[in-house]
């Protein structure tokens, strides 16, 4: 059944509005929550395409819409964006709010299959199964055509599920994304916590094992990638070396550009935010 959106607010934004809503999820079983920007085509009642926007991090549905700087452009390219919330909240688990910042507690975009965490996080069910299903169906969005990117953990997000899925995107891109989760110590942890010791069950969202699974380019129009050289979390997190690496075995178009000087944070995003849309925009066209 198609979760039912709860209207939280609305804001007028570059002729369209950026919105606010919340929904009670049988996938966690909490209430969960998300940001929409609607272009003034939507506004006007054609349905336009999405792009879904992936947090990292100690992020929620908020930091996208205000740090990004994404709803000029994407009014002008008639596209809208979608910014789901990172993790379920409230769960009550025992020291639940201090994991969240280092790892496991965040959503890490996966259905989590051992105990506490199984019980309220399926991130991937929640954005797959309902959320996504119910934007379309409630809001003038062409579910057939969505893009998906992502910054950091959301980065690790939009390459797995749009790997893990393929053909449910059209378009994909990722800012600083963790490439290999299997390889870093926040993947490390996180995949311990939420999917138990057997590292096989690993490789089922670590972008380059699922990258190197594929026979022939999964997104023959081109994936993008942007990663800032002075990002403290490149040598030891990110690794995305490996991941075009993979790309190239498997003839994955991948145009990752190197950054020198650019950090982690959202300066890095906004400054390559207008490249990203206009990548989805393409793709996601006609």
């Amino acid at each position: 059944m198609t979760a039912t959106l709860e209207l939280l607010s609305t804001h007028a934004c570059f002729g369209g509005e950026q919105r606010y809503y919340r929904h009670a999820s049988d996938a966690t079983g909490l209430p969960m929550r998300v940001s929409v920007y609607l272009p003034p085509k939507a506004l006007a009642g054609a349905p336009v395409p999405a792009l879904v926007y992936l947090a990292g991090l100690t992020c929620t549905e908020d930091t996208f819409p205000t740090k990004a700087g994404a709803q000029r452009l994407a009014a002008e390219l008639g596209l809208a964006l979608i910014a789901p919330d990172t993790s379920p909240r409230g769960a009550g688990i025992a020291g639940e709010a201090e994991a969240w910042d280092f790892g496991v507690g965040a959503g890490f975009y996966l259905d989590a299959t051992q105990a506490p965490w199984s019980a309220h996080w399926r991130m991937e069910s929640w954005l797959l199964a309902e959320l996504l299903p119910a934007l379309a169906d409630e809001l003038p969005i062409d579910g057939t055509r969505l893009g998906l990117t992502g910054h950091s953990m959301g980065g690790h997000g939009a390459l797995t599920l749009a790997l893990r899925h393929p053909g449910r995107f059209r378009s994909l891109s990722a800012f600083a994304p963790i490439c290999a989760p299997t390889r870093c110590p926040w993947g490390e942890k996180a995949f311990t916590g939420y999917l138990g010791a057997d590292r096989a069950a690993w490789a089922a969202h670590d972008a380059t094992e699922l990258m190197s699974g594929h026979q022939a380019a999964p997104y023959p129009a081109g994936i993008l990638i942007d990663q800032g050289l002075d990002d403290k979390f490149l040598a030891e997190q990110l690794h995305p070396h490996l991941l075009e690496a993979a790309c190239q075995a498997a003839g994955q178009t991948l145009t990752l550009r190197r950054h020198a000087g650019y950090d982690h944070g959202y300066y890095f995003v906004q400054t390559f935010m207008d490249d990203h849309l206009r990548h989805h925009a393409r793709q996601l066209a006609g």
